[in-house]
């Protein structure tokens, strides 16, 4: 059973992480990825595997030597207990960095290495997203920028071009004087109904 457990461990974690690498603009990649409640699947396998030694584990963990830990973790159920809790962690914390990123704008090119790592080698994988972090807030604060100077701009055209066109309309009806008043639109026909 330990060796299933196990096994099962990353099969579980496999496809939400493909989701954030492969498909990060989907739609259901959001949905599936913001609930919290992902990582469930692999605490239930850590949950099956320390529960059987669970007094051996608790005073490992709860004075921990390295002769105890290694002790721990140098047993099948101990090993595997080890990967699920790092699977969930890695996955909990790619999850952290995919939705952050999102959300600050991190480009998913830049991203998918993160994500690789941290499948990998979790906290070095951490390290590097906090590294490019302040970099997507930057990216979207440039580019806030440059659509408010877009949006400026196409303000400004559109006033020039209403002047313009008001200064076209009083030449042709002010009789080329240039400036002179706006010709008086011609009067509505009305039918008499009496």
């Amino acid at each position: 059973m330990t060796e299933s457990l196990f096994s099962l461990t990353f099969l579980l974690a496999a496809p939400f992480w493909a989701l954030m690498i492969l498909l990060p603009g989907w739609s259901w990649t959001r949905r599936v990825v913001s609930s919290p409640l992902i990582v469930l699947p692999i605490v239930a396998i850590y949950a099956l595997l320390i529960i059987p030694d669970f007094g051996t584990v608790l005073s490992a963990v709860s004075s921990p030597t390295l002769d105890g830990v290694s002790e721990l973790l140098g047993s099948p159920a101990g090993a595997a207990a080890g990967w699920a809790h790092m699977i969930a962690f890695d996955l909990f914390v790619g999850r952290w960095s995919w939705l952050d990123s999102r959300d600050r704008g991190v480009p998913a090119l830049v991203m998918a290495p993160i994500l690789l790592l941290t499948i990998m080698l979790g906290p070095l994988g951490l390290a590097a997203y906090l590294a490019v972090r302040p970099l997507g807030k930057a990216a979207a604060a440039v580019r806030e920028s440059r659509l408010a100077g877009e949006e400026t701009k196409g303000a400004a055209a559109a006033a020039a071009a209403a002047d313009a066109d008001a200064d076209a309309d009083a030449d042709a009806g002010g009789g080329g004087g240039g400036g002179g008043a706006k010709a008086a639109a011609p009067p509505e026909r009305t039918r008499d109904l009496g």
